[in-house]
C-alpha cells in the first residue's frame, strides 16, 4: 500500500518537480521557490536542454543532483503557468509510474489551493502501482512501485490533511480495482470476487449480503442466472451497504460483474479474448466506491450491488432463441447470448429500487458497466458515455467527473431505437437495431427503472482496461475508472438541500 504524508521542507529523497514551457523556453515549476538556487536553475534548464527535454505530457526526465540526489521532470505540456486539476494529477502519476525500484519520494508540484494539492496527492499515490501477484520467477527482475510519497506543500491546514487523507483511500481502492480487474479468471470467479469484497469490507461500518446461486434461482433472478448457467462457477449478487445514522438520502450503485466473457454460445473471436477477464471492471468499481464512502464517513447512505456471473460455454448455457424471466417478472428473449451484461443488471437494477423504496430516500441509481463494444466505436478508448432519464442529475455527475479527473460525454436514448427492442415472443429481447447498439443497450436498461427515479448509465467499456502503453496515473490493464466520480456524487448529492 502507499502511503502519503505532508511535509514542508525537502528531504534527500528524489525531488519531482514540474517541467514545461512558457513563450518556447523551458521552465521549472515547483511547490515553493526556494528549493532551487538561481544559478542551479540555470545549470539545470541547460542540462535539460542537452538531454532533449520538451516538457510535453508524461515526459519524465530524471537528472542525478547532490541535495535531493536526484531531480524528477515531469512534463506539464503547454499548461505551465496556469495548470489544471488533472494536468498536475496526470504529471504527479507519470512521475510516479518512472519511479518504481525508489522506495520514497518527494513531490513538489505548484499549487494554490487544497483542490491542486489534492490532484497532486491523488495523481502520485495511484500511478504508484504494479501487479505481481502471479510472478514467481520473473518477479526479481520487475522492481515494485513506489510506496512512500511526501507531498512537499506550503499549505498545513486541517483542510490540507484531509485532502491527503482522501488521496491515501482514493488511491488504495484504485488500486483494489485494478488488481481485481488484473487477476485471472482461474482466480477471481463471481464468488471469490463477493467472499474477497466482504473482506474488505469487514472492518468498516457496512452491511454485506451474498446472495448465492441457489438462493438466486429460487427468488427468481433469471438474468443473472441465466447468464451463469454455463458456467461450473455458479453466480452470485453481493450488496453492500452503507447507512449512516441520520442519513437523510441514499443511492443505489450497481456494476456488471462478468468475472469472464466467452460471448456465451455467441462465441467471442479468439482475438482479444483474453482481456474479457475485465468485464467485472463496473462491479470492482461500485463496491470500491462504497467502501471509500464508508471510510470517509460520508452523511449519505449507499447501497452497492455486483451481479457475479461467467459467461461460458457448455451445454447449459443459455440459447439463442430462450426466454427468460428478470427479477420483477419482465420476460426476455435472449437473442444474444453475448449480450449479457444488461441481464444481470436488470435482475440488480430492479432489487436495488425495490430495497432503496423500503427504505424510503432513494435518490438516486446509477449502473456502471463495462457493456458495449459500441462505446469505443463511438467515443475511443479514453471517453466513458453517460446515458440518463434525468438530465439534472446527469449534470450534478458530470461536474463529479469533471472534478475527478474522469472523462464521462452525455449520449442520447433515442425513442425511435426502442422498438428495435420489440419480441414477438416475450416482452423484449435482450439486443435491436445494430448501428447505435450503446444507445440500444441504453434503452434496454431504461426498462428496468422507475420513470421518477433519477437514473444514471455508465458505459466504461474501453476505458475500464488498458490495453495500450501506460500514460499519466494510468497503468497497463486496469485502470479503475468511475471510482473517484462515484465519491464525488456522494459528496455532491450528500452536500445539498
Amino acid at each position: 500500500m502507499t502511503t502519503l504524508k505532508l511535509i514542508s521542507s525537502a528531504n534527500n529523497d528524489p525531488l519531482v518537480l514540474g517541467l514545461g514551457q512558457r513563450d518556447g523556453k523551458l521552465i521549472i515549476a515547483s511547490a515553493t521557490s526556494d528549493l532551487l538556487s538561481a544559478a542551479e536553475r540555470r545549470w539545470l534548464l541547460n542540462t535539460l536542454v542537452d538531454l532533449g527535454a520538451t516538457g510535453k505530457v508524461d515526459e519524465v526526465t530524471k537528472v542525478p543532483f547532490h541535495s535531493p540526489r536526484m531531480l524528477v521532470f515531469t512534463g506539464f505540456g503547454g499548461e505551465i503557468t496556469a495548470p489544471t486539476h488533472e494536468t498536475l494529477r496526470r504529471a504527479a502519476g507519470s512521475a510516479a509510474r518512472h519511479l518504481d525500484g525508489q522506495k520514497s519520494a518527494t513531490f513538489s508540484l505548484p499549487h494554490r489551493s487544497i483542490e491542486e494539492l489534492a490532484a497532486i496527492a491523488e495523481g502520485a499515490a495511484i500511478g504508484a502501482y504494479g501487479f505481481h501477484d502471479f510472478r514467481v520467477d520473473s518477479k526479481s527482475e520487475h522492481q515494485l512501485p513506489l510506496s512512500n510519497i511526501s507531498i512537499l506543500s506550503p499549505l498545513n491546514t486541517p483542510a490540507a490533511k484531509q485532502a491527503i487523507k482522501r488521496a491515501t483511500l482514493i488511491a488504495k481502492r484504485t488500486h483494489l480495482v485494478r488488481d481485481l480487474v488484473n487477476t485471472p479468471p482461474s482466480h477471481l470467479t463471481p464468488i471469490n470476487f463477493s467472499t474477497r469484497m466482504k473482506k474488505e469490507a469487514s472492518a468498516l461500518n457496512v452491511k454485506v449480503e451474498i446472495m448465492s446461486a441457489a438462493t438466486l434461482k429460487a427468488k427468481g433472478y433469471g438474468g443473472i442466472t441465466s447468464v451463469g448457467a454455463g458456467s461450473a462457477n455458479p453466480p452470485s449478487l453481493l450488496r453492500i451497504s452503507y447507512s449512516p445514522v441520520g442519513a437523510k438520502k441514499r443511492i443505489a450503485f450497481v456494476g456488471k460483474g462478468i468475472t469472464f466473457d466467452t460471448g456465451g454460445l455467441n462465441l467471442k473471436p479468439f482475438l482479444g479474448m483474453e482481456a474479457m477477464k475485465s468485464d467485472m471492471g463496473g462491479a470492482a468499481a461500485v463496491i470500491a466506491a462504497v467502501l471509500v464512502i464508508a471510510e470517509l464517513k460520508l452523511p449519505i447512505a449507499i447501497d452497492g450491488w455486483a451481479a457475479m456471473a461467467e459467461n461460458m460455454v457448455s451445454s447449459t448455457a443459455t440459447r439463442p432463441g430462450d426466454i427468460i424471466t428478470i427479477y420483477g417478472g419482465k420476460t426476455v428473449e435472449v437473442l444474444n447470448p453475448d449480450a449479457e451484461g444488461r441481464l444481470v443488471l436488470a435482475d440488480a437494477m430492479v432489487r436495488a429500487q425495490e430495497v432503496g423504496k423500503a427504505a424510503g430516500n432513494l435518490v438516486g441509481l446509477v449502473d456502471v458497466a463495462t457493456l458495449t463494444g459500441a462505446q469505443g466505436i463511438a467515443l475511443g478508448k479514453r471517453v466513458s458515455a453517460i446515458m440518463t432519464n434525468n438530465p439534472d442529475f446527469q449534470e450534478i455527475f458530470r461536474q463529479a467527473a469533471a472534478e475527478s479527473g474522469e472523462n464521462f460525454w452525455p449520449m442520447p436514448l433515442p425513442e425511435e431505437l426502442r422498438p428495435t427492442l420489440d419480441s414477438p415472443v416475450a416482452d423484449m429481447a435482450n439486443i435491436g437495431e445494430r448501428m447505435g447498439g450503446m444507445l440500444v443497450a441504453g434503452l434496454f436498461l431504461r426498462e428496468f427503472v422507475s420513470d421518477q427515479l433519477p437514473w444514471l448509465h455508465l458505459d466504461i467499456a474501453k476505458p475500464g482496461y488498458n490495453a495500450d502503453e501506460p500514460y499519466g496515473y494510468t497503468a497497463f490493464g486496469g485502470t479503475g475508472v468511475a471510482l473517484r466520480s462515484l465519491v464525488r456524487l456522494a459528496e455532491l448529492v450528500s452536500s445539498q438541500n
